[in-house]
């Protein structure tokens, strides 16, 4: 028997099973009964979900989220661009990492992990005018900070900015219009709020920025506008080989989420099972990283106990052991583990988290 974990991360992270099933048949990517217009109407429903307005469109992209991100960042900046990035975690390091490795003009305005991008050291940057393209995550999963999304795109439009969002950990799970937000380019992945698995990553942007990046690629691989265009021109074909099993359980999930409600009504189900969390934690004596005004819906980081006696392995296995898997801690300094409230989660499954960590304590 095979035995099947609550995934309590930013994602990978549990799926229904009914996403599971949709990958339990083999596809030919050519073949009739595979495509059925699955592509394309996966990219519609993507720009939907993302604004009722017109003039954007959705490339889907083999690898990683991350792999789309580098796809972005090495096909929207021409020469003679420079780019501002946005770093308070972990996936902002890596945007401002892609840029040196791909020879691009940029500058990295860094706060603390636990500290919220102040807006007026934004602003001074903007203000010298050296800036076509600004970069931040929205949900730095690092700690579980939302970043403040709607100043940050008004300081780049105020500035005619071209505004890139990592939305990977928050699109699907938090309501926004990108284009009432006149945000560039959104990208997020398969396997995280949507609730499908991972695979590939998809790209949601102004079909005139995407038009911008054609013979600008720094990579074959991860060529923003050809893939795009394949996909427009050839009714959804990759250029190479399609996920076949991701795409499918993609589209269930995609359904279920409708299903829910949309996003409106799948944010609200996140948002209580972390504020059911963090009033369970703090009932046990853990204390939260963040205050409480910072917190996303999305994943939640908690300051280990000082005990002598405990060890953040030890604590994992024995959670495990009663089928949940919770993720370490990455702040660089504070000693702290993070637990996710995103997927096929529940209310109900997060008091049956909070009985469990209470059976657990081992250190006490």
């Amino acid at each position: 028997m095979m035995t099947h974990y609550l995934l309590l991360t930013p994602g990978p992270l549990t799926t229904s099973d009914t996403v599971k099933q949709a990958m339990l048949k083999d596809w030919c990517t050519w073949d009739d009964d595979y495509n059925l217009d699955v592509v394309q109407t996966i990219r519609r429903t993507l720009i939907k979900l993302a604004t009722p307005s017109t003039g954007y469109t959705s490339v889907l992209m083999q690898g990683s989220g991350t792999a789309s991100v580098e796809s972005v960042l090495g096909s929207a900046l021409l020469p003679e661009d420079k780019i501002l990035v946005i770093n308070n975690g972990a996936y902002g390091k890596r945007m401002a990492e892609i840029c040196q490795i791909l020879g691009l003009a940029h500058e990295v305005l860094s706060f603390k992990e636990t500290q919220l991008p102040d807006l007026e050291q934004i602003a001074v940057k903007l203000a010298t005018g050296g800036f076509s393209h600004l970069a931040m995550v929205h949900c730095e999963t690092t700690t579980g900070m939302l970043n403040p999304l709607a100043p940050v795109a008004q300081l780049c439009s105020d500035y005619e900015v071209r505004f890139i969002l990592d939305a990977m950990s928050s699109f699907g799970g938090i309501t926004m219009d990108v284009a009432k937000l006149n945000i560039e380019f959104l990208i997020s992945s398969a396997n995280k709020c949507i609730q499908g698995v991972p695979g590939f990553g998809f790209v949601i942007g102004k079909q005139a920025a995407i038009e911008r990046c054609k013979g600008n690629a720094k990579s074959l691989s991860l060529d923003l506008y050809d893939q795009w265009h394949t996909m427009e021109v050839s009714n959804g074909k990759w250029r190479f080989t399609s996920p076949t099993h991701v795409v499918r359980a993609f589209a269930q999930a995609l359904t279920e989420l409708a299903d829910e409600g949309g996003v409106a009504a799948r944010q609200a189900r996140y948002m209580q099972n972390q504020q059911l969390l963090c009033q369970g934690m703090q009932e046990l004596g853990f204390e939260p990283l963040l205050p409480v005004n910072l917190h996303s819906p999305i994943i939640t980081s908690f300051y280990s106990p000082t005990a002598p006696n405990y060890d953040f392995k030890r604590f994992y296995e024995a959670l495990k052991a009663k089928g949940f898997v919770i993720y370490p801690g990455k702040v660089s300094d504070a000693n702290c583990f993070r637990i996710g409230n995103i997927g096929a989660v529940y209310p109900e499954d997060i008091a049956r988290l909070i009985s469990a960590i209470a059976e657990v304590k081992y250190w006490e």
